[in-house]
């Protein structure tokens, strides 16, 4: 019997749309009643549970990304504080500024950060417009994966994918921060709409704004945007109905528009003369296609080092476990993306064998080189690269598994009277609920019932998908009956666990850069992404056990979750939420106007945070991110002093051996003895580990290094020469000189 997918049931495919009534013809209320019709019904070829399906979808995922939404405070710090310095110039708006006096940028372009930039000028700076756009942005994307998958496969594979989708934990994480990976999914998700309307019709214009969202992708997050171009050029070149020429040209003309969406952004960049933009960030000359190539590009690849970049110590990059086939199933990546992982796979290796003989435009198969090449790509790629890796990045992957799961499963479902779909599905659920058992299996103590329950439904759905053919004398509604309790149990089977995992995720407060979804799991890393007592929720892990102020948390010294030592969670010491002594803040705002930075201290997270404590005022991220950029250098420093530029010089920043004031004992800053702003014993930098920095320098993004120590870099020569010149006096704790008044021998 053939195994080939039917096409989806006609019932699914719209018709034409009825004429109005006479009564109703030009009447204004006529067509609005329409219109709502529609919205509520859906198309008209569409069965009755279509649309409010969806509309359930995206209510659910709107109240999973939204509702307390403000926990988080600003989340990643870093980047809330590049927002608020955009709200308050234009220049720190185009280019992605740290700080509105434009002094260095965030390590990315700035897209992501314009979105959040226009919610906070229209609604001012708080935690809901900051993160209200990007839980926005994960309901477009489940909307348009639900249109795309929808077009070729029908509604039921498109609530699927959509669901799958939404319910991917690292989804749920990342729709609910302000990091770059939420703009940058949907981005793709719609190039990958485009890319399929193109496939549908040949024509050039849905090529060209393929490639024009993905330029846009490059402004969001560089060139982890262009992961997906190999498959969807793939995809169209086999597929595409025009002659081959014309599929090449049209391709050609799809990265022209790729290069022009990302080029205008680039080129004001590269000829805006140095003194007039700020620095970019995370390069070692000031030029964005440095950045691009370097630290965000190979250096993310190979590991290499440098100011900036590289260095993803032994065996892999750096919080992502041990590169190799099996990385997105160890313990750092397992939880975040690959429950459904094997079932996807399972789908993209049957829509290429019931394809293998269909036509060349055949949609199957277009389907499953677009989604399949997506995942196999960009999978590999984070599989492989020994670099600098999170565990969030694999939120790009969520779309592909979404679409392929749906696709799958539906297309199986509908040819389950042969026993090829019949055996398949089983073994698909199977697997599905024993990998579920692995992930659930690595926090034994957390909902230890929750893989018993997924277990037996994977195998109930199993036995009553292959106990079909016996069940056929069942009377009609004995046979639908037992159809919706194989279904029911295999979505408990597959998104059981997901679920579980986002409501955990959705219901805790996170900060830092390094994020993580779901409960705490033992680290495969053993070095990197293994750090004893770290967290990326908000009051855990603090040493002393003390809370972020305003936040649920705090723990005795390891876990507020009660997770043993040697788990990893997200953020290594995160500092997300900590804030400066009111004593701080009045010192730095206290004749702020008068300069042009109201204080410098080395790191850029200990610059933003400085920053939103004291509503804005601008503050000099020495270094950079890691505080070893080569921004500014020890003269320019001296001049800016000289000019009166600089108040105060605010010691213990990022790297600089310890606490805020350089070892201090908590004092004025939240978070607990030595783990204040800045702490290179548990920062919120992206630490990649000593190494491959120049002598008395951190390595790749802070680590153990001491950037104040002697004989480092820049940061290190102005810390020394600060201390030697001017009287240092402390504040709440923390070492401030003020810069106006060097010391009389000086």
């Amino acid at each position: 019997m053939s195994t080939r997918y039917p096409p989806p049931s006609p019932a699914y495919r719209p018709g034409p749309a009825p004429p109005p009534s006479m009564a109703e013809d030009g009447a204004g209320a006529g067509r609005t009643q329409r219109r709502v019709a529609r919205l509520l019904r859906g198309r008209p070829g569409d069965p009755a549970w279509a649309r409010p399906a969806l509309l359930g979808l995206l209510l659910a995922t709107a109240l999973l990304y939204i509702v307390g939404l403000s926990r988080s405070g600003w989340a990643n710090e870093f980047y809330a504080a590049a927002v608020q310095a955009g709200t308050k110039s234009w220049t720190a708006f185009l280019f992605g500024s740290l700080d509105s006096s434009n002094f260095i940028t965030v390590d990315k372009t700035p897209a992501f950060l314009w979105v959040m930039e226009l919610s906070a000028r229209i609604f001012g700076l708080n935690s809901w417009s900051l993160l209200l756009p990007q839980a926005l942005e994960g309901v477009a994307t489940v909307g348009v994966l639900y249109t795309t998958v929808r077009r070729w496969f029908g509604p039921a594979a498109a609530i699927i994918a959509g669901a799958v989708m939404a319910l991917t934990p690292v989804a749920t994480l990342m729709f609910r921060f302000d990091n770059p990976d939420a703009l940058l999914c949907l981005v793709m998700t719609l190039a990958a709409y485009a890319t399929t309307r193109a496939i549908e019709g040949g024509r050039t214009r849905w090529l060209v704004l393929a490639g024009a969202l993905l330029g846009l992708g490059y402004l969001t997050k560089m060139l982890q945007a262009f992961l997906v171009l190999p498959a969807f050029a793939l995809a169209y070149l086999w597929a595409g109905p025009p002659r081959l020429g014309q599929r090449i040209g049209q391709v050609l003309a799809a990265g022209a528009a790729l290069l022009a969406a990302a080029g205008w952004w680039v080129a004001i960049d590269l000829l805006t003369p140095a003194a007039s933009r700020p620095y970019v960030g995370g390069s070692t000359d000031n030029n964005i296609l440095q950045l691009t190539f370097g630290y965000n590009g190979l250096s993310r690849l190979t590991g290499g080092s440098g100011p900036g970049g590289g260095g993803g110590g032994p065996g892999g990059g750096a919080f992502g476990g041990a590169t190799g086939i099996v990385r997105l199933f160890q313990a750092d990546m397992g939880g975040q993306v690959s429950w459904l992982i094997p079932a996807a796979l399972i789908a993209l290796a049957v829509m290429l064998w019931v394809s293998r003989h269909a036509k060349r435009t055949d949609r199957t198969r277009a389907a499953a080189l677009l989604w399949g090449g997506w995942l196999l790509v960009t999978g590999l790629v984070f599989s492989y690269m020994s670099g600098i890796i999170h565990p969030y990045y694999t939120v790009a992957l969520a779309p592909a598994i979404g679409a392929l799961t749906g696709i799958g499963a539906t297309g199986l479902w509908r040819i389950r009277h042969t026993g090829f779909a019949r055996g398949i599905l089983a073994v698909a659920l199977v697997i599905t609920g024993a990998w579920a058992w692995v992930l659930l299996d690595r926090s034994p103590t957390w909902l230890p019932w929750l893989r018993v329950v997924i277990v037996i439904a994977a195998l109930g759905a199993a036995g009553l998908i292959l106990a079909g053919p016996a069940l056929r004398a069942a009377t009609v509604r004995g046979r639908a009956a037992l159809a919706v309790a194989a279904v029911s149990l295999a979505l408990i089977a597959g998104l059981g666990g997901p679920l579980a995992y986002s409501i955990d995720t959705a219901a805790t407060a996170h900060a830092g850069s390094i994020p993580s979804a779901g409960p705490a799991v033992a680290s495969s890393s053993g070095g990197p992404g293994g750090f004893p007592g770290s967290t990326g929720r908000l009051g855990e892990g603090q040493p002393g056990g003390e809370e972020v102020p305003g936040f649920p948390g705090g723990s005795s010294g390891g876990r507020a979750d009660g997770a043993p030592e040697g788990t990893t969670r997200g953020n290594p010491g995160g500092v997300g939420g900590s804030t400066a002594s009111s004593a701080m803040i009045k010192l730095l705002t206290t004749g702020a106007s008068g300069y042009r930075w109201v204080a410098a201290t080395v790191g850029s997270n200990s610059a933003a945070s400085l920053e939103l404590s004291t509503g804005g005022e601008p503050v000099m991220a020495i270094g950079g991110f890691s505080g070893s950029d080569p921004a500014p250098t020890l003269a320019e420093f001296k001049k800016l002093v000289s000019e009166h530029k600089i108040h105060y010089f605010v010691s213990g920043g990022i790297g600089a051996g310890g606490g805020f004031d350089g070892g201090g004992s908590g004092e004025g800053l939240a978070g607990g003895p030595g783990r204040e702003l800045g702490d290179s014993s548990g920062g919120s930098g992206e630490f990649g580990g000593p190494g491959g920095a120049p002598a008395g320098q951190t390595g790749e993004r802070g680590g153990s290094g001491d950037l104040a120590g002697p004989g480092g870099g820049a940061a290190s020569q102005i810390t020394a020469w600060v201390e030697a010149h001017f009287t240092a006096k402390t504040v709440g704790g923390v070492t401030v000189y003020d810069l106006t008044s060097p010391q009389a021998s000086s």
